[in-house]
């Protein structure tokens, strides 16, 4: 098998693996590196690197899901018991979490969409290499983000785009399902 349909069979299998899903395995620090590792290498106008990651292990997953749900609770005119208790418990069934930064070039020398563009790319290199690896990942973005400066150290500039939750999982990813290109692509020849 050559590496071009390697690359293509690891893309189709990419998948969002949810953290109810996750089993109690850990993920090795040296697997998240390599994980990290591979979003540095993402694609970015005038390589401004936009991407900043925090990983979250340990007792700070507890502390994230007690942030999340009592902000949601605080915000919410009428919290849902189902909805706080998913925010308390996703963040403790994962392995890591990455919550996912970009940070806003200062000088603003090229528009804000390429650089959310360039952390979306580090992002699917991350769940490609996770995919790679037998890891389950899924990015999460909820409303709550905007509201992450309360809870971390952000940079100016910075700001919270999502979370990015790790963790091993029994099974495998299979290929998903997806529509011909043909039907969503149109060649223009003269």
């Amino acid at each position: 098998m050559n590496n071009e349909s390697m690359i293509l069979d690891i893309i189709k299998k990419r998948r969002s693996v949810f953290p109810v899903q996750y089993n109690d395995t850990p993920i090795a620090k040296a697997d998240i590196e390599k994980v990290l590792e591979a979003a540095n290498w993402a694609p970015n106008h005038k390589c401004t690197e936009p991407w900043r990651f925090k990983v979250i292990q340990g007792e700070a997953k507890t502390r994230l899901g007690l942030f999340l749900s009592k902000k949601y609770e605080e915000l919410d005119a009428k919290p849902k018991a189902m909805k706080i208790k998913k925010l308390q418990e996703n963040p403790k069934k994962a392995s890591a979490i990455i919550v996912i930064c970009m940070q806003r070039d200062l000088k603003e020398s090229i528009l804000e969409w390429e650089e959310v563009a360039a952390v979306a790319m580090a992002v699917q290199n991350m769940w490609l290499q996770c995919t790679d690896m037998g890891i389950g990942s899924y990015w999460s973005s909820p409303g709550l983000i905007k509201h992450m400066g309360e809870f971390l150290s952000l940079a100016e500039g910075e700001k919270c785009l999502g979370f990015f939750y790790m963790g091993n999982f029994d099974g495998e990813l299979t290929e998903g399902k997806r529509k011909p290109i043909e039907s969503k692509t149109e060649w223009i020849t003269d």
